[in-house]
């Protein structure tokens, strides 16, 4: 598996057609890895669903809680239902702890926070970490927002992607509004200096969710574990369904232009 390296050019089981310059990306997000068998059965059907497309798939992005407690047996297993074989880049959220996510997911050590960077041939993709540790709401340490600009302006001409977990604006849901991004006219004003970078990507929504932010794009990547419900679906303070399948975003980039598809996994 790739984590966060440059990507190498691969060919494709049985992709019989890939136009020049188009790329395509699987975004999954809160796969919450726990000690029962449903997440990691929920995240296997994606990870098989997305191996078994005939086309190509260039990368695959994943935004956080890929731990449902931070336990290292949880990323064991999450490393084990991740590893793709393509290139894949992962960001942590606000239930993952930094030190053991950094230690089996990345083979590193530390706890600071965990920004990881792809270069894909025509886009770079930057994942922020935007975890509080021991808190559920998001925000961009100062460090965080410094290695952002940095990556950004190293490669001004080439097409960019930046992701974390915490969406940067509401979604009109006040369970999950409540625990979004802190401060995100601080991530705003990086992404005023760059005018390269085409759209936003982030999860912890548990919902496929699109919206504006900086001008560009958020686009919201569904949850695997299960699916949360607007105000208007549910009266329920935690509104989750259990029973949706699980579902990932697939994000075509062409010239520039980016379109998302989302796909249950039945």
């Amino acid at each position: 598996m790739t984590w966060g390296n440059p990507y190498q050019p691969m060919t494709p089981r049985g992709a019989p057609w890939h136009p020049e310059g188009m790329l395509t990306l699987a975004h999954v997000s809160d796969i919450h890895i726990d000690d029962a068998p449903r997440s990691a059965e929920r995240t296997r059907a994606v990870m098989r669903h997305l191996d078994r497309m005939p086309g190509p798939l260039d990368a695959v992005i994943v935004t956080g809680d890929i731990a449902d407690h931070g336990a290292a047996e949880e990323y064991e297993i999450a490393r084990e239902l991740l590893d793709c074989g393509r290139p894949t880049i992962v960001c942590p959220g606000n239930h993952d702890d930094r030190a053991a996510f950094r230690k089996i997911m990345l083979g590193t050590e530390g706890d600071g926070p965990i920004n990881q960077v792809l270069h894909l041939d025509g886009l770079t993709i930057a994942l922020c970490d935007s975890s509080i540790p021991g808190r559920p709401e998001g925000l961009l340490e100062d460090e965080t927002l410094a290695w952002l600009d940095t990556v950004l302006s190293a490669a001004p001409g080439v097409p960019a992607l930046v992701g974390m977990h915490h969406p940067a604006a509401a979604l009109g849901i006040p369970y999950v509004d409540g625990i979004g991004l802190r401060e995100p006219e601080r991530l705003e004003a990086v992404l005023e200096r760059h005018p390269q970078v085409v759209a936003v990507l982030a999860g912890h929504a548990h919902t496929p969710a699109s919206t504006w932010f900086a001008g560009r794009p958020l686009l919201v990547a569904p949850g695997v574990v299960n699916t949360a419900l607007t105000p208007m679906e549910t009266a329920r303070r935690i509104p989750v369904d259990l029973d949706m399948p699980p579902q990932f975003s697939l994000h075509v980039l062409d010239g520039g232009r980016l379109a998302t598809h989302t796909r249950p996994v039945l």
